[in-house]
Formats: C-alpha cells, sequence, structure tokens
C-alpha cells in the first residue's frame, strides 16, 4: 500500500503524456480524485520525477499541460487483459466492413503483444492471454456492413493532415451516374456508416460524404485552410447519428418495463435522465437529425412515447403507418 502515490504519479504522467490535447488542471483533478490543491501537487511531482510539461495551445482558454519524456517507457506495463480487449474491437470493425482498420488494429495488438511481461517460450502460447480470448467473443448484431474502396481511409488521413484538396467521383442515390467533386476535408466519423467531413468548392458550410459511395478518390496538389473554428467532436455532438440538422429539444418517456434499459442507454451526450414514482423514465437532450432518431427509436416500440418535439412524433408514427401498411398488403 505504501507504494500507492508512486504508482499514482505514474499513473497520471502516462496521462499527461498519451493525451494528445494535454490536460487542465481540471482534469488532472478528475484522475486523481482529490482537490484543486491535490491535483496541483500531483502535476508538480510527474514534473520532479519525469520532465518538465509542456503547455499546448487550446481554444477555451484554460492552460493543458502535456508530457514528454522517454523515461517512461520502462515503467508502462502491457497486461494480458489489456491486450485481449484488442480482439473484440478488431473483430467489430472486420464485421462492419472496416478492414482496413481492423488491420491496423490487428498490427497494433501484434506490436504490444511483444510488450507482455514473463514471455514464454518461442512456440508457447501466452496462457493468460489465450484463455481470455478463448472466454470472450462478439455477439452477431445486424447492421451495414459498407464497402469501402481499398486504401480509401489512407487516403483520406494523408489528405487531412497535408491539408490538401481531394478529388473523388460520388453516386448519390438520386443520380444514375457519378459526378466528380473537389473537397476539403476536415475529419471522418464511423458510425453505422463512415462519413467524410468535407467542405465543396461550390458551398461554404461542411457536408457529409459516405465513404462507401466514394469512388477513384485522389489527392490532388492544391492546399486547402481548415476551417479554424471546427471541431469534430462538436460537429458529432450537434445531431442525433450523423444527420446534421439544427438541434432541437426531444424529450422521450420509457415505460417502467423498460426503464432501467433506458436509463442504461446513451441517446445523446447532453442527455439528462428524470426517474418518475410510476416507475417510467424522461429522458432529454437536444439533437438534429429527426429521420435517424426515428429509425432508432421504431426499434423501442410501443415502451416509448415522444413528447417533444410534435415533428418527431409524427414522423415515427409515419413511419409505423407505412411499414404497416406494406406489410398488410
Amino acid at each position: 500500500m505504501r507504494y500507492g502515490p508512486t504508482k499514482n504519479v505514474v499513473r497520471l504522467a502516462v496521462k499527461l503524456q498519451g493525451a494528445p490535447r494535454g490536460l487542465t488542471i481540471e482534469d488532472i483533478q478528475h484522475e486523481v480524485g482529490g482537490s484543486r490543491r491535490t491535483a496541483e501537487r500531483m502535476k508538480n511531482a510527474v514534473e520532479e520525477c519525469f520532465d518538465t510539461l509542456h503547455a499546448v495551445e487550446s481554444d477555451d482558454r484554460k492552460t493543458h499541460w502535456r508530457l514528454e519524456s522517454r523515461a517512461l517507457r520502462g515503467l508502462v506495463r502491457i497486461t494480458p487483459e489489456e491486450l485481449a480487449e484488442m480482439s473484440p474491437m478488431t473483430e467489430a470493425l472486420e464485421r462492419s466492413g472496416h478492414t482496413e482498420r481492423a488491420a491496423a488494429a490487428r498490427a497494433l495488438a501484434d506490436k504490444l503483444r511483444v510488450l507482455l511481461p514473463c514471455r514464454p517460450e518461442p512456440g508457447e502460447p501466452d496462457e493468460a492471454l489465450e484463455a481470455l480470448l478463448r472466454s470472450e467473443g462478439l455477439a452477431m448484431r445486424a447492421g451495414p456492413r459498407p464497402r469501402l474502396e481499398p486504401g480509401l481511409p489512407g487516403l483520406l488521413r494523408e489528405a487531412i493532415l497535408t491539408r490538401r484538396v481531394v478529388e473523388f467521383d460520388y453516386r448519390s442515390p438520386n443520380r444514375t451516374e457519378p459526378k466528380t467533386f473537389a473537397a476539403h476535408p476536415h475529419g471522418v466519423l464511423y458510425g453505422a456508416r463512415p462519413h467524410l467531413v468535407a467542405r465543396a468548392d461550390w458551398a461554404d458550410d461542411l457536408r457529409l460524404w459516405r465513404l462507401d459511395r466514394i469512388r477513384r478518390a485522389r489527392i490532388t496538389d492544391k492546399p486547402f485552410t481548415p476551417a479554424p473554428d471546427f471541431d469534430l467532436e462538436d460537429y458529432a455532438r450537434r445531431s442525433f447519428g450523423t444527420y446534421q440538422e439544427p438541434p432541437v429539444p426531444v424529450v422521450l418517456r420509457f415505460d417502467a418495463a423498460v426503464a432501467d434499459d433506458a436509463e442504461g442507454f446513451l441517446f445523446h451526450p447532453s442527455q439528462t435522465v428524470e426517474h418518475h414514482a410510476d416507475g417510467t423514465v424522461t429522458v432529454r437532450f437536444e439533437a438534429g437529425g429527426l429521420q435517424e432518431m426515428a429509425w432508432h427509436l421504431f426499434t423501442w416500440g410501443s415502451s416509448v412515447t415522444v413528447e417533444q418535439p410534435r415533428s418527431l412524433r409524427d414522423r415515427l408514427a409515419g413511419l409505423c403507418a407505412e411499414l404497416a401498411a406494406h406489410h398488410a398488403r
């Protein structure tokens, strides 16, 4: 137990070196679970044990601290439990059609396996890791399996990092022939279907392009300047799923029979949950993307009531009526 403070300093040092944007004092306070003064002491302890922390530029007007030290390399330990988590993630990527991302995750797992402590003799399996891999699996789940052109994710990453315009042929659902576009790539959103977030030459706002509809993508020599206020995380939070619409207040009331499931379900990062005396729960959040929202709420059946907005309730009712009439025929 007396080594606990030392372990906490090393753990915080790993966080400070691994966070691309660094950590604020508030972040450190959350990590160490103490007061602000405790967070300051832990930050100072990391500097005394490893190296001077560097301030990272940020738009939130807070100082973000980051560690850049080689001393941590011999102190970081990878466990079989941590490495075993890579297997279901890799399998999930493979099943959802992200073959290149799955291959990258698999290659990373191979490299991490080399760093496992107490390596067995050559040719002998790592018993702890093998046992974990055999005891855990991924349940079959229906969903889209996008077919992406080989090399597309890597090409888009390069275009984003080098800030160069990318050209591609895009087949819209209402077109019989693909059309060529030039776009300024800002990021990629991975959901049920992956989308490129980019600004076209003929539009001022950012638009979404489905990756499985992109063909013959190529990086040009033409540079572009990204939107200065763009943040992919904030962009994704504005909507339910990938549909980008002006956010509206959403109020959903779930029956008591599914209250536990609804409370444990993340509909949106901004959601709040209210419990009622009759066992029902109300979930509130603000988001756009009502069509995708209606598709999801359909899976909850009659156990959910859309209280707000009326447009979402009407859209869900129309979807149910359309399906009922189709199957009645």
